[in-house]
C-alpha cells in the first residue's frame, strides 16, 4: 500500500512561512491508510483563506474559512492494474487558519499539519463526525495515529484551553 501525494502550488501564502514537505504529507496519508491495501494518489492543495472560504461557502454553504476540506473522487477507478494508484481524492488546507489554530492551541504548527492532513485523508476514506458517535469513532482513531508520530491528542490540548 503506497500513496502518491501530489501538493499542488501554495497561492497567497507568507514566503518565509516553512510548509511540511511533500514526504511529509505522503507520511501522514500512509499512516491514515495504514491497514488498507490500496494503491492510491492524493493531491494536497495549499491555499489562502480567500480561496479556502470561497470553497466552503460552494461546496458546504459555510461563508467562512476553514482548516481542511476533503474532496473524495468518487468515479470508478480509471485503471484496475495493482501497480497504477486510484484517485483517492483531494485534500485543500489553508495555511492561514492550521497557523491560527496552532498558535490558539499552543501547540508546534508541524504537529497540527499532521492532524489535520490525517483528518482529512481519514474523511476521503469514509469516516465522518456528523453525529456524536462518529466523532468520538474518528477522534479516537486519529489520537491512535498521532500517537505514533508521538504527539499529544490535539482534543485533549484544545479542551483543556477552552
Amino acid at each position: 500500500m503506497t500513496v502518491e501525494v501530489i501538493v499542488q502550488d501554495v497561492r497567497s501564502v507568507d514566503d518565509t512561512e516553512v510548509l511540511p514537505s511533500r514526504e511529509q504529507f505522503s507520511q501522514w496519508a500512509n499512516l491514515a491508510l495504514s491497514g488498507d491495501k490500496l494503491n492510491a494518489q492524493l493531491t494536497v492543495r495549499i491555499v489562502d483563506s480567500q480561496e479556502i472560504r470561497a470553497l466552503n461557502s460552494r461546496y458546504r454553504s459555510r461563508d467562512m474559512p476553514t482548516n481542511i476540506l476533503s474532496f473524495y473522487y468518487d468515479d470508478e477507478p480509471l485503471f484496475s492494474q495493482a501497480n497504477v494508484p486510484n484517485i483517492l481524492g483531494d485534500l485543500v488546507i489553508c495555511a492561514d487558519v492550521v497557523r491560527q489554530e496552532a498558535a490558539e492551541r499552543q501547540c508546534p504548527v508541524e504537529n497540527h499539519w499532521a492532524h489535520l492532513t490525517l483528518h482529512g485523508v481519514l474523511h476521503l476514506l469514509g469516516y465522518n463526525h456528523e453525529t456524536r458517535r462518529q466523532a468520538a469513532e474518528m477522534e479516537r482513531l486519529e489520537i491512535r495515529l498521532l500517537e505514533t508520530l508521538n504527539i499529544q491528542n490535539p482534543y485533549e490540548v484544545f479542551n483543556n484551553q477552552a
